[in-house]
């Protein structure tokens, strides 16, 4: 609920929009094969190929994912882990990313996410996502959090016109070089 918010500030301030729903993808774990360390471009050949691609291609990343024992869902640290070549790639072998379709070096990243604890503490999933979105030129700027939240529909109208106006704002957010 709180992406689809989102989503449509987003699209009403002009954006276009894409989803991709990680847990439908095929996206098998690192294995620390090395294959990699020449080129930077993972040699595994499944859906990662796809996400890191619309990845780069975006001026603005979403990741949306509830918060799973302080942490993120395996599917999405699945993900995670398996941008190790982006990691290789920038510090290794100190390349640069093509910058985004609308021609900007630099994404924007925001984090949504949602937990059932009323005390829930996102302090390791935050921490997680800045280093996935730092591997792909992605800025950390901006995070909805929401704790209290255990089943659908239980997110209140507030919460979702800040999620509405996130996504507005999210427009724009970057620097074009």
């Amino acid at each position: 609920m709180l992406l689809e918010a989102f989503l449509e500030g987003a699209r009403a301030a002009g954006a276009q929009t894409d989803i991709l729903y990680i847990s439908s993808l095929k996206i098998a774990p690192c294995d620390a094969c090395d294959g990699c360390a020449a080129d930077g471009k993972c040699i595994l050949i499944d859906d990662f190929q796809l996400v890191s691609e619309q990845m780069v291609e975006s001026d603005v990343i979403v990741l949306a994912a509830p918060l799973y024992f302080a942490a993120l869902p395996a599917q999405v640290k699945c993900l995670i882990d398996r941008s190790q070549c982006q990691w290789v790639r920038k510090y290794k072998l100190h390349a640069e990313l093509p910058p985004s379709c609308n021609g900007c070096s630099r994404r924007g990243g925001i984090l949504l996410s949602v937990a059932g604890d009323a005390r829930a503490n996102f302090d390791g999933m935050r921490r997680t996502v800045r280093y996935f979105f730092n591997v792909f030129e992605t800025d950390y700027v901006d995070e909805l959090l929401v704790s209290g939240i255990d089943g659908h529909g239980q997110i209140n109208k507030k919460t979702l016109k800040i999620a509405l106006t996130l996504g507005r704002k999210s427009v724009g957010i970057t620097d074009v070089r």
